[in-house]
């Protein structure tokens, strides 16, 4: 059901809300978490933590941020507020041993919820029991137009890289790069590169050009390896700009290209090391 582990997990949340929260605070979280006390009092929890936690950032230790690598890689709490800590946490207090009831249980929260809510839910996603249950929802979450239900699902979030089809992986990315996402904290960018991706970037530069409007540069990192006859073309149009970062990001993309013609374009120093030359 889990592919960490979850005990683990739950003790170093709470040992996260022991040092951002009240004891009182800590005291009704614990009441709350009891699953013997019922859907109903579990959904109202859920609502009502804001009010019990407030919406402070969290502070964590580097030693915390060690402990939570550990147990899960590639997930980040950091930034976070603690309202969204906390719902986390209860979330992981449901009972699991039913399959179904546990999905209903949470479906009916994603259905019902606000903003902040939808924000906890999509960030709880790789650390819910059963993910293959949640691709669907994540799927659906990449097409919502609020900016922090975005970057839950986009940004330091494992569960889409490990879980999401070609087609939705391909749609997220591409709609990180149209909402200007930080798309380098995207988990898996590079492991998931797929030359239909390829195409669709590429074809998204044309018209970001066609309308006198900047392309980020990050873009041509997941372009470099599938060039080709087609995408050493509309590399070519991206050259006569007069941009020159993003003449140094096409370059990089082409040395990490096998496609000769391409790499007779560029001799000696490109300008730029690494893709990190680019984030801002």
């Amino acid at each position: 059901m889990f592919g960490y582990d979850v005990v683990g997990m739950k003790d170093l949340l709470w040992e996260f809300i022991v040092t951002n929260t009240t004891a009182e605070t800590q005291e009704w979280l614990q009441k709350m978490g009891d699953t013997q006390n019922g859907a109903a009092n579990f959904n109202t929890a859920f609502i009502l933590i804001p009010r019990k936690t407030g919406k402070a950032i969290i502070q964590l230790s580097h030693k915390q941020k060690e402990k939570l690598a550990a147990i899960r890689n590639d997930f980040s709490v950091i930034g976070w507020s603690v309202d969204r800590l906390c719902r986390l946490w209860l979330l992981l207090q449901l009972d699991d041993t039913d399959r179904d009831k546990y999905f209903r249980t949470i479906e009916n929260l994603f259905l019902s919820a606000e903003m902040n809510e939808l924000v906890a839910l999509y960030s709880a996603l790789p650390l819910l029991a059963y993910p293959e249950m949640w691709i669907k929802r994540c799927a659906e979450g990449i097409r919502s137009n609020i900016a922090g239900v975005l970057e839950a699902i986009m940004l330091h979030n494992p569960y889409p890289a490990e879980n999401l089809e070609q087609n939705a992986w391909n749609q997220m990315v591409l709609k990180a790069f149209f909402t200007e996402k930080q798309v380098q904290l995207i988990i898996g960018l590079d492991a998931r590169a797929n030359k239909e991706l390829a195409y669709t970037l590429a074809d998204y530069a044309k018209e970001r050009w066609a309308a006198g409007r900047k392309v980020n540069p990050m873009l041509w990192r997941l372009v470099g390896k599938f060039i080709d006859e087609k995408l050493f073309n509309d590399i070519l149009i991206g050259l006569t700009h007069n941009d020159v970062t993003e003449k140094n990001a096409i370059a990089l993309a082409v040395k990490e290209s096998s496609y000769q013609p391409a790499k007779y374009l560029f001799k000696g120093d490109i300008g730029v090391a690494n893709w990190d030359s680019f984030i801002v």
